[in-house]
């Protein structure tokens, strides 16, 4: 499945693999080098340790590398007044008669731990271009599901709650 990303994403994304390529890298390697320049390899721990830091480095880049070819980048046209990517969410629910505040973002940011909630979710789908004041449905399972009511929303930055590993 191909993964949807805003523009600045892909820049974060980027710049990630330009530091590992560029600075972790080589720094890396000067460590292997040196490792395998102290002599006996069968008992070297630092020499395995930095050939497995390689491996976990280039591996890194090879999935980002990956998630970038197959992307799909996608750009929020939502009004100011309507739900929509890295807008924060205050909804009401009712069933437990408390709020909650999200922000609505890609699935690769996504963080239910922050309420940083994906447009991929079933909460984030349901959310998506209604309107404060509007009651929503949202589908937990084939024979559940609970109403919220959209209390306000907010615009934020795409770099604030920014949850996308960078270095």
């Amino acid at each position: 499945m191909k993964e949807k990303l805003t523009p600045k994403d892909v820049e974060k994304i980027q710049a990630e693999i330009d530091h590992r390529k560029l600075v972790l890298r080589p720094q890396i390697l000067d460590a292997v080098r040196e490792a395998r320049a102290q002599g006996d390899l069968s008992e070297n721990f630092e020499y395995y340790a930095a050939r497995r830091e390689n491996g976990t480095n280039n591996s890194r880049i090879r999935y980002l590398e990956r998630l970038l070819k197959n992307a799909v980048i996608i750009e929020d046209n939502s009004s100011s007044d309507e739900v929509g990517l890295n807008k924060t969410v205050t909804v009401y629910i009712e069933e437990d008669d408390e709020y909650e505040t999200y922000k609505i973002v890609t699935s690769i940011r996504g963080n239910s731990m922050k309420n940083l909630i994906s447009i991929e979710s079933p909460l984030g789908k349901a959310l998506l271009h209604h309107h404060t004041g509007d009651k929503v449905t949202i589908p937990v399972n084939d024979t559940y599901s609970y109403d919220v009511i959209i209390r306000e929303i907010k615009n934020t930055s795409d770099n604030e709650d920014d949850n996308i590993r960078a270095f």
